[in-house]
């Protein structure tokens, strides 16, 4: 009950902060009207998040290995909710631009560490489902936040600054972390209990074994930006993961930004029903959480015949749906046709998304056991690059090809990305003993952190 309740505490930190993209999004209008920029501006500002997203953790997730994981929440939440409140009093869209940059900075620090935090408190064998959990809420919230942000769009006394004050409301979960969020770190957790322990006694040998050999937190930053790097470069495993996940992400945000013009444009919704298209989100991650528990019975059967890529199984069948939902969105997308065609295909794009998120994310946990951080902030960093740049080039294939030419190009293109996860399904093994990182690292797990006792105790 404590591990779960910790695990649903640290999930809805990314759920009050997933919500900001697409939120943003929905307030388009006002704020270009208000601010008096061009759209290209305000979507320059909707990419800059995912910008500061991607790369601030290269630099900032280090300071988790020196000084744990609870303090870098607090700040992040705390930065963050100041953020939104630079942005809804913006007077020029420079400012907001700004403030996303630093928000998704922010935001992302603690995003990244809920990952590392459930690694901490449950074991290879139980992380299917709060991982399933943890995507689940990032999915959900993005949906009802769009939800909700598009009819506050729509109310003329509301609209964009509204959007990022109620955002800005995130600073009630900072008072809540202050009082039940506990650190989890194991390596933070004995070194306060060896400190404990040589002020109880007198006795400054106490330490956590290898604390001496512990690098300096400067040596620390410089090998937390260079390693994810060299991951995506080197490791053939992540780099097939980096690729596909590119991809995924950045046509995401671009069907993400295109609901409101599709629905408004060829449907004639208004901004809070094009808003409403985004509960698709919510049903992709239903079908998503449904797909795990099936996806966690093959793993049980399978991992000891096929090892991490026992956790394929459902991202093979997700190469093959997402170039499917993207070719329905694209076609069916016609006034002559019946406006839930492109939901239903909307739908199955949020379903793959989830899973692929959650198939990454517990997938190369399992391959670099304790580096897994390393090869995740590779494919953080590729996935929130996806989301920077698509967005800003796809509103020109839009508007010179149509959404139903733009869209079918990327479908053609996911198709080309088919055989990435059937590669590693059926070459993975080969490729991790191939990995001298890999297998070392395996092996190093198996070495767990202990305290060391001076000898006199042990006599």
């Amino acid at each position: 009950m404590r591990k779960w309740c910790i695990t649903l505490f640290v999930c809805a930190f990314n759920g009050i902060t997933s919500p900001a993209t697409p939120s943003f999004a929905m307030g388009y209008d006002s704020m270009i009207r208000d601010l008096n920029c061009t759209r290209f501006q305000a979507t320059v500002a909707y990419c800059l998040y995912s910008l500061g997203f991607g790369i601030v953790p290269l630099f900032t997730s280090a300071l988790s290995e020196e000084i744990g994981r609870r303090p870098i929440y607090l700040v992040s939440v705390f930065l963050g909710a100041m953020c939104n409140v630079l942005a809804a009093f913006s007077d020029n869209i420079q400012t907001v631009m700004v403030a996303r940059i630093l928000g998704g900075a922010s935001a992302s620090t603690g995003a990244i560490l809920v990952g590392g935090t459930i690694a901490d408190i449950w074991g290879p064998e139980e992380r299917s489902l709060p991982m399933a959990v943890f995507s689940m809420v990032s999915m959900v919230t993005t949906g009802l936040g769009s939800i909700i942000s598009a009819w506050l769009e729509l109310n003329p006394h509301l609209q964009w600054r509204w959007i990022q004050r109620i955002q800005a409301m995130r600073g009630t979960y900072f008072l809540l972390s202050l009082i039940i969020m506990e650190e989890t770190r194991s390596q933070i957790i004995l070194r306060r209990i060896a400190k404990k322990l040589c002020k109880e006694t007198g006795d400054d040998r106490y330490r956590v074994r290898g604390e001496e050999t512990r690098p300096k937190l400067s040596a620390m930053i410089k090998m937390s930006c260079t390693r994810p790097i060299m991951f995506v470069f080197t490791e053939p495993i992540v780099t097939s993961i980096c690729i596909w996940v590119f991809f995924m992400s950045g046509v995401l945000y671009v069907q993400i930004g295109s609901v409101s013009g599709v629905f408004k444009h060829i449907y004639h919704f208004n901004v809070g029903q094009s808003g409403l298209v985004f509960i698709t989100v919510v049903v992709g991650s239903i079908l998503g959480l449904l797909a795990n528990f099936y996806q966690d019975v093959l793993y049980r059967k399978c991992v000891s015949r096929r090892g991490p890529e026992a956790r394929l199984y459902i991202a093979c069948l997700v190469a093959l749906l997402l170039p499917t939902s993207i070719f329905i969105y694209a076609w069916t997308a016609d006034s002559r046709i019946f406006w839930m065609w492109p939901v239903v295909g909307l739908s199955i794009f949020m379903f793959c998304s989830f899973v692929s998120y959650q198939v990454v994310f517990i997938y190369l946990a399992d391959c670099y056991g304790p580096m897994a951080s390393s090869a995740l902030a590779g494919q953080g960093l590729a996935r929130n690059m996806g989301s920077f740049g698509f967005p800003l080039f796809s509103h020109i294939m839009f508007k010179k090809l149509t959404y139903k030419w733009a869209n079918t190009i990327f479908g053609g293109v996911a198709v080309l990305l088919i055989p990435v996860p059937f590669i590693l399904f059926l070459y993975g093994p080969s490729l991790r003993k191939r990995s001298t990182m890999c297998s070392q690292l395996m092996q190093d797990e198996e070495k767990p952190e202990q305290l060391e006792f001076p000898k006199s105790q042990l006599n």
